[in-house]
């Protein structure tokens, strides 16, 4: 018998805690039901006391999709069980970890109970909720199907949420092994060469091409290191400050799309995200030509997303969806015959699921074959930058201590 944490909701709205045993949690969701409580969250029991997090809780964070995602299917189960969207909000209210979301779903309750539908009351809030959320909201309130269009969304966001992450953890060994590089590096030259100079001055001999190259830099390190540093944060401000700017960012993310390697990642995750997001505003009664509009909005990259302009006003003029794609986007071939095949079959969201699924799994890949091959050649570069400083201050050391000899 295993130990698990849950929490649930009664009948009458209020939200208990606590700890049952079972064999696996669809045996704890039994028992809970047969104590007439709906079960929200059960996880393994930990040795970790959840008073120390919940003290930690109530430092104010911003809402992530992490909570929207986590809060989305907890309200979807609470329909599916038959409570009022009033009373489901109220419990959710209860659950919230984070102060922030909960503040916001006791508003969107207040505005529910005062009589704004659902989808209003969340559109405004449209700096937490994307524009996907409100529009899908409003698609499951029109046609009574609340509880699927959340668990949809939940999914949704839960796969955005899994890709990204697994993208960002990859980077993260890379990014971690440059930054300790360039740091030993800049502590050998702007603080360990120069306490070799005033020697090699003494010795009155003509040093190695190599040691007098690495002084000079451990000499300008020493300096203007400052500077380097004062340059690097005002070239980052000034690139997040043109990738505010429609014009300058529109440049950007097309560079970004033509790199060798970065290019292709970027543009296999923006395809799986146009295929998945569409999908899902579909299979919930969305036209097509609305959704389009929506799934721009959530797309990074400005060349491909300003490309779905001209897919609309294509599609307008009566072209199917995989015809402009094709000539106006720069959508993968592949990407592009699939969606024909599913506007042909008549089976259109369950093609674009394929292809989402498609480019996750190829986006993966590409990060672990690409993290593969610079990794090593990572290791090695780094390593030969450190060496030959180190050796070019050894060269010149062996040669003042032959006179001295």
């Amino acid at each position: 018998m295993i130990c698990f944490e849950y929490r649930a909701a009664c009948t009458d709205g209020s939200v208990v805690a606590g700890t049952l045993s079972g064999t696996n949690q669809q045996d704890v969701i039994r028992q809970l039901r047969a104590l007439g409580q709906i079960p929200i969250r059960i996880d393994e029991s930990t040795q970790n006391i959840r008073t120390g997090s919940s003290r930690l809780s109530f430092r104010r964070r911003k809402i992530s999709e992490r909570d929207i995602a986590d809060m989305t299917r907890e309200f979807a189960i609470l329909l599916r069980a038959g409570m009022p969207v009033d009373r489901a909000l109220g419990v959710l209210t209860t659950l919230a970890e984070n102060p922030e979301l909960a503040t916001l779903l006791d508003d969107v309750r207040s505005e529910v109970k005062g009589g704004s539908s659902l989808g209003d009351a969340v559109a405004r809030h449209d700096k937490v909720f994307s524009r996907l959320y409100i529009n899908l909201l409003r698609a499951g309130e029109s046609g009574g199907a609340m509880e699927i269009v959340l668990e949809r969304l939940a999914e949704h966001l839960d796969r955005n949420y899994e890709t990204r992450a697994t993208i960002q953890s990859a980077l993260i060994y890379p990014l971690v092994l440059v930054f300790v590089a360039f740091v030993s590096v800049f502590i050998l030259l702007g603080y360990v060469v120069p306490q070799f100079t005033e020697m090699f001055e003494s010795a009155g001999e003509a040093l190695p091409l190599s040691t007098r190259i690495t002084i000079a830099a451990g000499n300008f390190l020493q300096s203007w290191g400052w500077l380097l540093i004062v340059a690097v944060v005002l070239g980052g401000l000034m690139v997040k400050r043109q990738l505010a700017q429609d014009a300058t960012a529109y440049r950007w993310h097309n560079l970004a799309l033509s790199l060798p390697l970065a290019g292709t990642i970027i543009l296999k995750n923006e395809v799986s995200r146009f295929a998945r997001t569409l999908a899902t505003l579909l299979q919930n009664g969305i036209p097509i030509l609305k959704a389009l509009g929506i799934v721009k909005d959530t797309m990074s990259n400005r060349v491909l997303a300003d490309g779905l302009d001209e897919v609309v006003s294509r599609m307008t003029e009566g072209q199917s969806l995989a015809e402009p794609l094709a000539n106006k986007t720069r959508f993968p071939a592949f990407a592009v015959q699939m969606i024909r095949v599913g506007e042909e079959s008549g089976d259109l969201p369950e093609i674009l699921m394929q292809v989402a699924e498609t480019y996750d799994r190829d986006t993966q890949v590409t990060i672990k074959r690409s993290l593969a091959l610079l990794e090593p050649i990572l290791i090695l570069g780094l390593g030969a930058l450190i060496a030959g400083v180190i050796i070019s201050i050894l060269v010149a050391i062996l040669g003042v201590n032959e006179l001295v000899i």
